[in-house]
C-alpha cells in the first residue's frame, strides 16, 4: 500500500459521501480509476437500482480502463440484483488491479467479489482505510450483519440536560443550524420513529423539509402499545398513512386496529417488554429490517429513548447541547432509574464533537 493509494481512495470515500441518504437498502460507495498517474474515471452509486459506483466510473473512463486500477470503498458485487454483477464489469473492462477499502459483509458477496477477481487475474488489495470506509456504512453493515435496522437516537437539550419544560414547551430548544441538521439524518435514514405521546402532541410530519429542494417523505414509526394514537394526525391523513407504521401490544383493541387499518396504516403488533414502552423494540428493528429499511432515526422522548438504551438497542447517539439554561425541573433527556454506579454508566465510543450554530453536537456509538 502506497500513499498514492491513501490519497485515491481518500477521494472514493468523499465520492461515496454523495449518495448516502439515496442508496438504502444499498450501501454508499465511491470508485475512481486511474491510468499511468492520471484519473481516468471517477463514480459513486447514486440511488438503488442505478449503476454502481464501479459502473459508473468505468463509462467514464472507456476505453482507457483497461490497464488501469480501480480503487473502491467496498468489495464489488458478484451477484445478479437489479444490476449485474461488478465483478463482470471490471474483468471485462480490462482493469488490472482493484483496490479495495473494505469486505462486504453480505452473505451474496463476502469475500466472492475479491475472489472472482482474483480467479480472472486480476490483483487484488484490500483494507485500505478500511475503518473510515466502514464508518460511513455503519447502518449497512449493522443491519446485514444483525439482520435489523440500525437505531440513530436523536436528542436535543439544554445545558442542564432538559428536553423541554414541565408543560412540555421544546420549539425551539436548538438552532435553525441544528434544524437542518436534523433533517439530514431524516434523509439518510429514511424511517423516523417517535412515541405516541410526542405524535398526540406535537402532530409531527416527520418527513425532509430542510436543505432539500422539495420535501422528501419518510416512512414513519409510532410506538404505541394500546393504539391511543388519534385519528386526525398529519402521518395519517389520506397519501400519507400508507407511510405509517405503528408498533402496538398483542392486547391491543381489535377494533381500534381495524381502524387504522382502514385508514391505509399498517399496524405491527410486539412482543411485550418490563422496559419503558412495554414493547419488545428489537422485534420491532427485526420487522423493519424485514421490510427493506436498513436503519431508523429516533426522535422520540425521554420515556422512548430510556427503552431504547435499556434494551441496548441504541447504535448511534444525536445528541444536540443548546446554551440555554432552563434553571429548574424540566423534561429529562432519559426518562426513567439510571444506572446505579457510573461503573454501570453507557458511554460513547469514539465521540465526535462539533459546533452547529451556537449549538454543541455530540455523536457516537453507544456502548454498555
Amino acid at each position: 500500500m502506497s500513499g498514492g493509494d491513501l490519497l485515491l481512495m481518500e477521494l472514493a470515500i468523499e465520492l461515496a459521501k454523495r449518495g448516502v441518504g439515496t442508496t438504502t437498502p444499498n450501501p454508499a460507495v465511491g470508485c475512481v480509476i486511474v491510468k499511468d498517474g492520471r484519473i481516468v474515471g471517477r463514480g459513486y452509486h447514486e440511488k438503488a437500482g442505478g449503476p454502481h459506483a464501479e459502473v459508473a466510473a468505468l463509462n467514464e473512463a472507456c476505453d482507457e480502463a483497461r490497464g488501469a486500477t480501480a480503487y473502491v470503498t467496498l468489495e464489488p458485487c458478484s451477484h445478479h440484483g437489479r444490476t449485474p454483477p461488478c465483478t463482470d464489469a471490471l474483468i471485462n473492462a480490462g482493469i488490472k488491479r482493484v483496490v479495495a477499502a473494505a469486505v462486504d459483509p453480505n452473505p451474496m458477496v463476502a469475500g466472492r467479489g475479491l475472489a472472482l477477481l482474483k480467479k480472472a487475474g486480476v490483483e487484488v488489495d484490500s483494507g485500505v482505510l478500511e475503518e473510515k470506509a466502514n464508518r460511513l456504512n455503519e447502518s449497512y453493515r449493522h443491519a446485514i450483519i444483525e439482520k435489523r435496522a440500525f437505531l440513530n437516537l436523536k436528542l436535543a437539550a439544554t445545558l442542564d440536560g432538559c428536553t423541554a419544560t414541565l408543560k412540555g414547551d421544546s420549539k425551539w430548544i436548538t438552532s435553525p443550524e441544528s434544524r437542518l441538521r436534523v433533517h439530514a439524518l431524516r434523509k439518510r435514514s429514511r424511517v423516523v420513529m417517535v412515541g405516541v405521546g410526542t405524535a398526540n402532541a406535537d402532530d409531527p410530519g416527520l418527513d425532509v423539509r430542510l436543505g432539500v429542494d422539495e420535501p422528501i417523505d419518510t416512512l414513519r414509526v409510532v410506538v404505541d402499545r394500546d393504539l391511543v394514537i388519534r385519528s386526525d394526525l398529519k402521518m395519517l391523513s389520506e397519501g400519507r398513512a400508507r407511510g405509517t407504521v405503528i408498533f402496538c401490544g398483542h392486547g391491543a383493541p381489535a377494533k381500534r386496529m381495524e381502524e387504522l387499518h382502514s385508514l391505509g396504516a399498517k399496524v405491527l403488533p410486539l412482543a411485550g417488554s418490563p422496559l419503558a414502552g412495554g414493547l419488545d423494540l428489537k422485534e420491532g428493528l427485526t420487522a423493519l429490517y424485514g421490510m427493506g429499511k436498513m436503519e431508523v432515526l429516533c426522535e422520540g422522548g425521554g420515556k422512548l429513548a430510556k427503552a431504547l438504551l435499556d434494551a441496548g438497542l441504541v447504535g448511534r447517539l444525536h445528541l444536540f447541547i443548546a446554551p440555554k439554561i432552563l434553571g429548574g425541573e424540566g423534561m429529562p433527556l432519559f426518562k426513567g432509574s439510571g444506572a446505579q454506579r457510573i461503573a454501570d454508566a453507557a458511554f460513547l465510543e469514539e465521540p465526535r464533537y462539533e459546533r452547529v450554530g451556537p449549538d454543541l453536537y455530540v455523536t457516537g456509538k453507544v456502548k454498555g
